[in-house]
């Protein structure tokens, strides 16, 4: 890949994430020359439950979010990729179809490294295979932190929890305030928590009385990380 490609903001946030960040300088030079630059508008798919896996992918800007349809019908968001971070490994580890859909939130711009390239990387560097095993175990504990959320924590404390992850990934300080730039309905919002866009709503409400947050029409303002970190650990 030719690192003139990305503009120098997206280059900025792919060679900052967390888990590329601490690659090997030699490893991340054989990714990055692997691959090649998509850039999507809002809502493109980039993938379907169900297909054969044939990408790993690398959000440099923008978001992908990561959805299925349950049985009944209804959409559910499970979580939206940040820049910086990598996904599409566990389809090409296992050879099993692709678990969800992705698809584009805003306009965004990946890197794509092709299945074959992928296989040759894991032949090439043992540290792929271990990084990428660790950044899985990573996944799985996430996982099981959100099941135990679930079932045991009240909406209000999810919700907040939530905010607080938002605000950590897409984040903007401006003064006191943290402005989230990922732009999210409540709908949204309501689908990441297994909730009701209503009930969300009445949640949003409360913050706002308290302080916490700001709801304006096309972003959330985390006006006191203190007061969202108490509602979570209720």
């Amino acid at each position: 890949m030719n690192s003139s490609v990305l503009t120098a903001q997206e280059r900025a946030a792919i060679d900052a994430g967390s888990w590329f960040s601490k690659l090997s300088p030699a490893l991340r030079a054989d990714i990055l020359s692997r691959a090649f630059v998509r850039r999507v508008t809002d809502g493109t798919l980039m993938g379907c439950r169900g297909e054969p896996a044939e990408e790993w992918l690398g959000v440099a800007k923008g978001a992908v979010r990561v959805s299925s349809v349950s049985l009944s019908g209804k959409q559910i968001s499970l979580t939206y990729v940040e820049p910086g971070t990598w996904f599409g490994d566990i389809a090409l580890f296992d050879g099993m179809p692709r678990t969800h859909d992705a698809s584009a939130h805003g306009d965004t711009t990946l890197l794509i490294v092709r299945k074959a390239d992928f296989k040759d990387l894991l032949s090439r560097h043992t540290e792929l295979y271990e990084a990428l095993l660790r950044l899985n175990c990573r996944r799985l504990r996430l996982m099981f932190d959100q099941i135990e959320d679930l079932n045991t924590r009240p909406l209000a404390a999810r919700l907040a929890k939530q905010l607080l992850l938002l605000a950590r990934s897409y984040g903007v300080q401006q003064g006191e305030e943290i402005r989230i730039s990922l732009q999210l309905a409540q709908e949204d919002i309501a689908q990441l928590l297994g909730a009701s866009r209503q009930r969300v709503n009445q949640e949003l409400k409360g913050f706002e009385r308290d302080g916490a947050v700001r709801v304006e029409p096309t972003r959330l303002v985390v006006l006191s990380k203190e007061k969202l970190l108490a509602i979570s650990s209720r």
